[in-house]
């Protein structure tokens, strides 16, 4: 059994699967049982529009991960089967949902998709790729949805209290924003442009006395960028194209979801501003420092959307949103692994008979 192989063993542990649950479980339901209307819950009306709406967030949860799948079979150059694409989109998700948000679950990602007999080198190129393209999507989709909703619409009015710490989310998101935007540059650029230009670079900022700390994490990132330039060097325009159209598709499907969930409780959803919303909390979710933005995601939910929400729903929409979003990928997660190990070592034992 590889190193590999033993990284992912010790990654999904019984301790890091239990830790989100009860963190995300334990805050959704306090704001559940704290905010609860009873009869505004009685007042729903669970006709065909309403289960109407929540097929169709689950129908966008199904769609976000096809979509996922179809751009890893694109990004192998279909050397994955859909059995295959789907075990690694699972365990992908569910490594993401034990990880912080600001870490994300991309280093063992690279390393499952390794044991599928990708070279180590092609799974380095594909994280770093589709990282580029969802922070594209983000880049693309924010200016587009802030013109429609109107800026002054789109932030929550004033500073937010966090667990003492006060935050100003207008300027949260902008510095965000601008951050990605900065990284997606440097990572294009080097990925598609100027790969050993961006190495030299890196190593040279983080060779300056107080960065050195850094330096082997930036030599690292430099030589990742040069793999994934030779990994797709000879791809077409076309190809990057149809790319982030099928990123396009699994993140819109992504937000989605809580539009469809809110829409089946109430009559007059505004859809665009409920997405433009979705965009800015996102970014206080993308530096969480919980499991999968566990806790965070919970408490922001409402804060973010209560006022398109019936008083007293807004918490347990965000639980159900979770539900649908969060907590399947980690008991799929549980369910695939251990089918996924088997396949795996099956495989190394006939390669090596």
């Amino acid at each position: 059994m590889n190193s590999n192989f033993g990284k992912i063993q010790s990654f999904f542990s019984a301790k890091r699967i239990i830790i989100p649950i009860l963190i995300g479980l334990s805050v959704a339901l306090f704001f559940v049982l704290k905010d609860f209307d009873v009869q505004v819950f009685k007042a729903i009306n669970f006709n065909f529009s309403f289960w109407t709406w929540i097929f169709l967030a689950l129908v966008f949860v199904a769609i976000r991960d096809i979509a996922y799948m179809v751009r890893l079979r694109m990004l192998t150059d279909k050397k994955l089967n859909w059995l295959q694409s789907f075990q690694v989109i699972m365990l992908w998700e569910f490594a993401s949902s034990l990880t912080p948000s600001v870490v994300g679950g991309s280093a063992i990602a690279m390393f499952i998709i390794n044991q599928e007999n990708i070279s180590l080198g092609r799974s380095t190129a594909i994280v770093m790729i589709t990282a580029i393209f969802d922070e594209l999507f983000y880049i693309v989709s924010v200016p587009f949805f802030l013109l429609m909703a109107g800026f002054s619409n789109v932030f929550v009015k004033g500073s937010l209290s966090f667990i003492g710490m006060q935050m100003n989310v207008g300027l949260l998101f902008l510095i965000g924003y601008f951050f990605i935007v900065l990284l997606v540059l440097i990572l294009s650029y080097g990925v598609f442009f100027r790969p050993y230009q961006m190495r030299y670079i890196l190593v040279s900022i983080f060779s300056i006395g107080f960065l050195k700390r850094w330096k082997f994490k930036a030599t690292r990132t430099g030589n990742e960028i040069i793999i994934a330039s030779r990994e797709y060097k000879d791809k077409t325009f076309f190809y990057w194209l149809k790319l982030f159209g099928i990123t396009f598709a699994s993140w819109t499907s992504r937000f989605l979801v809580v539009n469809s969930i809110i829409a089946a409780v109430s009559m007059n959803t505004d859809h665009i501003l409920v997405f433009a919303r979705q965009l800015v909390m996102w970014v206080i979710l993308l530096i969480s420092p919980t499991p999968g933005g566990t806790g965070i995601a919970e408490f922001f939910f409402p804060v973010f959307l209560k006022e398109f929400i019936p008083s007293g729903l807004a918490p347990a929409l965000a639980l159900l949103w979770r539900v649908f979003s969060y907590y399947p990928y980690i008991f799929i997660g549980i369910i695939v692994l251990p089918i996924w190990f088997r396949r795996i070592l099956k495989r190394e034992k006939s390669e090596h008979e």
